[in-house]
C-alpha cells in the first residue's frame, strides 16, 4: 500500500507515503473485510486485493476533484468517497464528502466506517439519488460503478452546482456512452489513469455543462 500511495502522490516531505494515510487506509480495509464476511458488501474478499482495486482505484480520482462539496453517488461500500475523505482533511480545509446509496446495509457500513475512522469531513445518506434533496448543490458529483453516463447525468444533474462537474470512473473508453450524453452536457476531458499494481484499462471522464468554463 505504501508504494501505491506514494505513486499516486500521497507523499510526505521525504517523498515517502504519508504514514497517517497508510494507517487510515489499512484501518478501512480491515473494517471492510470484517463486515464483508457477513454483509457481502463487495465481491472482492481478499484484503490484499482490496488495496489496489478499492483504495488505490478510489484515490486516482483525487487530482480531478473540484470545489469543496463532493457527492459520491451509489457509493456502495464507501468507494470512492471514504478513501478520498481520508486523503483530504489536512490538505483541503472545508472540503466535505456526502456518500449516497439506496442499499441500507451498505450505508450502515459506511456510517460505521465514518464513525470508527473519525472522519469529520464525510457523511452518509440512505436514499435513492432521485429522492435526494440536499440543502445546496455540489461542486463535484462522482460515481465509480453506478450507471451509464447518460443515466448518471439524468439522475443527478439537478445536484450539480453552476460551474460544477460530473466525474465518472470508467474502465474501457465508454465511446457509446459519450455519444449519448443528454443535451446540455459535454465531456470536457477523458483521461487515462493508472492504478498502481493493476493491469487494467481505466479512464476518468469529466463532464460539464455546455458552454461552461472547465472546472
Amino acid at each position: 500500500m505504501r508504494k501505491g500511495l506514494a505513486e499516486l502522490g500521497n507523499r510526505n516531505d521525504e517523498g515517502l507515503a504519508d504514514e497517517e494515510l497508510v494507517e487510515a487506509c489499512a484501518a478501512f480495509i480491515k473494517l471492510l473485510a470484517k463486515w464483508n464476511q457477513a454483509w457481502n458488501l463487495t465481491s472482492i474478499r481478499d484484503p490484499l486485493e482490496m488495496v489496489p482495486l478499492h483504495v488505490l482505484d478510489s484515490l486516482t480520482a483525487r487530482p480531478f476533484l473540484s470545489g469543496q462539496r463532493i457527492l459520491d453517488v451509489g457509493c456502495g461500500a464507501g468507494l470512492p468517497g471514504i478513501p478520498l475523505a481520508l486523503a483530504e482533511p489536512a490538505q483541503i480545509p472545508g472540503r466535505h464528502f456526502t456518500l449516497v446509496d439506496a442499499t441500507l446495509k451498505k450505508i450502515t457500513f459506511v456510517r460505521q466506517a465514518i464513525a470508527e475512522l473519525k472522519l469529520r469531513n464525510a457523511q452518509a445518506q440512505h436514499t435513492r439519488i432521485e429522492d435526494y434533496h440536499p440543502v445546496a448543490p455540489f461542486d463535484t458529483v462522482i460515481c465509480r460503478a453506478f450507471a451509464s453516463l447518460p443515466d448518471f447525468i439524468r439522475s443527478a444533474e439537478r445536484l450539480v452546482a453552476p460551474g460544477g462537474q460530473f466525474l465518472a470512473m470508467k474502465g474501457r473508453l465508454p465511446v457509446d456512452e459519450l455519444a449519448a450524453l443528454p443535451a446540455g452536457w459535454v465531456a470536457s476531458a477523458v483521461t487515462p489513469v493508472r492504478i498502481p499494481g493493476v493491469d487494467a484499462e481505466r479512464h476518468m471522464v469529466r463532464i460539464g455543462r455546455t458552454g461552461a468554463a472547465p472546472a
